[in-house]
């Protein structure tokens, strides 16, 4: 029995000993999203330590909730997939995503802003079906941010690949977003959306006229974004 035990024999209290140490929820939210790399697993946890990374998954496989495996793509490469008992997570994780939209408040979801895990929930749900069949690059730029985070690229390929860089990848831009990353992380999350933004003078959008007009379409919105609140914006 651990130090941080219970010590009590409900199932609830047993499986909290598991899942309710510090970061392990949040983990498992990038897992059942579909993230089974270390470097990836680091991109959507980017206040993690590695070290704690480390030993979170460590404790997961104990657990037998995720196993580490060998990538079938590249040799030398780990991967970590969920197990059977893993996958039986992903509608609790899900159901604490919907709770936390339905009611905590916005305000101070907002003020915990932060461009790497934003960008990165934004390319991993975008949906490039709206785009045209052949390369698209979409440049957002966030003036508020020191220079190292200010500016972001989306590269979508007709094979629907899609990159995020953080340096100029050397392609022509086809669209420009200017916006602040509040008003970028408020429409990810569904509190406002990218026409309300535009017309309140918070969004701008520069270049293909198409890709501007279905930005709604394509963009990666949070899982939980059509979820409406139940407590006061």
């Amino acid at each position: 029995m651990t130090q941080g035990s219970y010590r009590q024999f409900c199932p609830v209290a047993m499986a909290a000993e598991v899942l309710c140490t510090r970061w392990t929820v949040v983990l498992l939210r990038e897992l059942v999203a579909g993230s089974t790399r270390f470097n990836d697993l680091r991109r959507g946890l980017p206040r993690m330590s590695p070290a704690l990374l480390s030993k979170r998954l460590r404790s997961l496989e104990k657990a037998g909730i995720v196993r580490r495996v060998a990538s079938r793509r590249e040799p030398g490469i780990f991967e970590y997939q969920l197990t059977v008992a893993g996958q039986d997570l992903k509608p609790v994780v899900e159901s604490i995503g919907l709770w936390g939209q339905r009611w905590i408040e916005s305000e101070p979801s907002l003020r915990n802003l932060d461009p790497s895990l934003l960008m990165w929930d934004m390319r991993r749900n975008f949906d490039p079906a709206p785009l045209p069949d052949r390369r698209c690059v979409i440049q957002f730029l966030y003036p508020e941010l020191p220079a190292v985070h200010r500016r972001w690229w989306l590269v979508i390929e007709p094979d629907a690949d899609i990159d995020l860089c953080l340096v100029d990848p050397g392609f022509d831009v086809d669209l420009y977003v200017t916006t602040d990353l509040r008003t970028m992380t408020s429409i990810w999350m569904g509190l406002t959306t990218v026409s309300h933004a535009t017309s309140d003078g918070k969004l701008a959008l520069t270049g293909d006229h198409g890709l501007a007009r279905r930005m709604q379409a394509w963009l990666g919105l949070s899982p939980f974004a059509a979820e409406k609140k139940l407590v006061h914006a």
